[in-house]
């Protein structure tokens, strides 16, 4: 009987002892698991900002010009193509020029979506755009008749008057020579005068250029902050 006790009490102590090590190593695995998936987060960010950003040949190409303070290039992704296959939200398909950011969730002020440009994307925000044509940014500033109108506006503070902003934009406005628009069609080396105005986060006045498609339907855009105005709540 005693012998019996004796060989329950050793076969319970080795499915203890058995027991333990599989959980220790399924804790052990787990743990590197949860380092593999870091690993592959932080790659996978390295890889999504390297395919976001414009080639080296189109640094090179426009140097000069980015050695002026307020200037830069930025890629935009067709929204309808890389929406649902990158982890920046919208699939890098909008961009910031006070970010300096591909996601929508950082202050967006230009989207890319079916060949179209658009601006003024949520709650009150709004936005303006007008094609400027064939003209190079280096003779777009604040005393071109195309931007001034855009640089004299002044942001509604009441959100009755943004809704209003709002609808004058989608149906757009003619001043001069000029159709200011929240939307716009894509034209290849053209050039666009943007106002955004994002209620709590930016208004800014903006020049860019659009100095090639790349294969895959994505825009290389060269640009130029000309002002930032105060945010209104």
């Amino acid at each position: 009987m005693q012998g019996w006790s004796l060989r329950r009490l050793i076969q319970n102590f080795a499915c203890l002892v058995l027991l333990s090590s599989i959980a220790f190593a399924q804790s052990h695995d787990r743990a590197k698991l949860e380092k593999d998936i870091e690993t592959l987060r932080d790659q996978l960010r390295q890889k999504e900002a390297e395919f976001l950003s414009a080639a080296p040949e189109d640094r090179a190409q426009f140097a000069d010009f980015l050695h002026q303070t307020g200037t830069g290039l930025a890629r935009l992704l067709p929204r309808e193509k890389y929406r649902e296959k990158l982890s920046v939200r919208e699939g890098g398909a909008y961009f910031s020029f006070t970010k300096l950011s591909n996601s929508y969730d950082r202050d967006p002020q230009l989207g890319l979506e079916q060949e179209q440009l658009s601006t003024g994307f949520a709650g009150a925000n709004f936005g303006f755009l007008a094609s400027l044509g064939d003209t190079p940014l280096e003779n777009v500033n604040m005393g071109d008749p195309s931007v001034q109108y855009l640089a004299a506006f002044v942001t509604p503070t009441a959100e009755p008057e943004a809704r209003e902003q709002q609808r004058r934009s989608s149906a757009g406005i003619v001043i001069g020579a000029n159709r200011y628009k929240n939307r716009l069609p894509v034209a290849i080396g053209g050039s666009y005068i943007l106002r955004s105005v994002n209620y709590d986060s930016s208004d800014v006045l903006v020049a860019f250029r659009i100095v090639r498609q790349d294969t895959d339907g994505s825009l290389i855009l060269l640009w130029k902050k000309l002002r930032e105005f105060p945010t209104r709540s």
